[in-house]
């Protein structure tokens, strides 16, 4: 039987990407070496992690203001990493309340210097992206969160402010175009749309380092890692060549507008059924925030919800269930879903709702 991944993460990566990922394992590029055995300093190593790099500032358009860094530690390093780097003890940076991960973000924020929550969702359990709220002048940068795996909400603008922003986009990252000018600072974790668990991809905007006035240990400073172009120590290799290989699917695809338009009609037949569906209903209360990545529903009686669960394991649908704080259904439709796998979800609503109904 055929599996459909719908799992947050770590999660579905392209068939052809897995199938050259396995191919540098047992021997990579006819070197009759494993990508897992190299050094991290090897010629066939520096043209992997040069190519990664390449190919994001080509997909994003990113200048030379702009540094590329492949980091350990994932997004919840970042969540420290960041303020760390930027923020100084009597300076104020904004932070948008927006899901479980913002929340953690702000927490570690508060180590090192104001944090001011401009905005937020928290009280209605995060079913929404807040709008029309005050940004204060004079804030270091505004932090968000551009996708809400948990709740399923999606940032589908960006505010207007003076400040830097700093974005995490661990879950909808590459999925399609950003105005990356209106960013300083842009971090997510590999394992949604660029590759496996274990590599954090970091934007910086170069010019805003250098100003913290705290000691950062070495292995925190954004500066060294783009000193010693991510290779200070040894990085993830393997997470980096996997990110590289998808990165090139990515460009085959057609580039961050194609992906968009993938990611925009794949969603649309899933969020249709949920409308149309007199069983289900979407979690998001609105239809404009809804996220194109983690589309999150429920069952109108709960009694339904453990036997379309099933009907769901038994076709073939794996990780449909929704988190734990929210319960429900959650399919993670992410650049590497196939529109197939997205129609075998909708035939099982439609035929539970003929049975139930």
């Amino acid at each position: 039987m055929k599996m459909h991944n719908f799992s947050a993460g770590p999660a579905i990566l392209p068939a052809s990407v897995m199938a050259e990922a396995a191919e540098g394992v047992r021997n990579l590029n006819g070197s009759g070496l494993s990508i897992l055995e190299i050094s991290h300093r090897s010629a066939a190593f520096t043209a992997i992690i040069e190519e990664a790099e390449a190919l994001v500032r080509e997909l994003l358009n990113l200048s030379d203001a702009y540094a590329v860094l492949f980091l350990s530690g994932g997004a919840s390093t970042q969540f420290y990493q960041a303020p760390m780097n930027l923020l100084n003890d009597g300076e104020t940076a904004g932070y948008a309340d927006t899901g479980a991960w913002s929340d953690k973000a702000i927490k570690e924020a508060k180590h090192f210097g104001n944090v001011q929550v401009v905005a937020s969702s928290k009280a209605d359990n995060y079913t929404y992206i807040p709008r029309g709220y005050n940004i204060p002048a004079g804030l270091k940068y505004l932090h968000l969160t551009s996708n809400n795996t948990i709740f399923g909400t999606q940032y589908h603008w960006w505010p207007e402010t003076d400040a830097p922003l700093v974005c995490d986009m661990s879950s909808d990252m590459l999925s399609r175009p950003i105005p990356v000018e209106k960013f300083g600072l842009i971090y997510a974790g590999a394992q949604k749309n660029l590759g496996p668990a274990g590599v954090t991809l970091v934007l910086v905007r170069k010019d805003l380092l250098g100003t913290a006035k705290r000691h950062i240990p070495t292995m925190l400073d954004y500066k060294v890692h783009i000193e010693n172009g991510s290779l200070y120590n040894t990085p993830p290799a393997f997470p980096i060549y996997v990110t590289m290989l998808t990165l090139r699917w990515i460009k085959a695809m057609g580039g961050l507008t194609a992906m968009a338009a993938h990611n925009e009609a794949k969603a649309k037949v899933l969020y249709d059924e949920i409308d149309a569906n007199p069983l289900f209903r979407g979690a998001v209360t609105e239809p404009a925030d809804r996220s194109l990545m983690n589309v999150t529903f429920v069952t109108e009686q709960p009694g339904h919800e453990k036997p379309f669960l099933d009907a769901a394991k038994a076709a073939g649908l794996v990780d449909i269930k929704g988190h734990r704080s929210v319960g429900g259904f959650r399919a993670s439709i992410y650049n590497a879903m196939p529109p197939e796998s997205i129609q075998v979800l909708v035939d099982l609503m439609r035929d539970f709702a003929a049975k139930n109904g």
